[in-house]
């Protein structure tokens, strides 16, 4: 198993999310490199690496909760795409505390 690059994971999480933010406050998804969404460098890395079961967990509801947020906004949903903005957020936050977590254990 290989050590995932933990910085580097938090960086390209929190430019994706600020990407996914951008594009939707303006309505936009086509902005959106969704291909980057769906095929995620950091789900790979988690795959090889000796990580927890629950960062894999937290970071698989995060992308479940952003394709529910394009499902329905391209099924002219977007009221309801609003109101998972707050959990995407959380299940952001969460994953980057895990992240975090997984640093100060391999820092002991």
């Amino acid at each position: 198993m290989k050590r995932i690059d933990i910085d580097g994971a938090i960086r390209l999480h929190t430019l994706w999310r600020r990407q996914f933010m951008n594009a939707f406050a303006g309505g936009d998804y086509a902005d959106m490199p969704l291909s980057e969404h769906r095929s995620c460098t950091l789900t790979e890395a988690l795959k090889d690496a000796d990580v927890c079961p629950q960062l894999i967990a937290i970071h698989d509801r995060f992308h479940a909760i952003a394709n529910d947020i394009i499902d329905l906004s391209n099924n002219g949903l977007g009221d309801s795409a609003d109101l998972l903005l707050p959990e995407l957020n959380e299940a952001s936050h969460l994953l980057v505390g895990q992240l975090d977590k997984l640093r100060e254990q391999r820092d002991c």
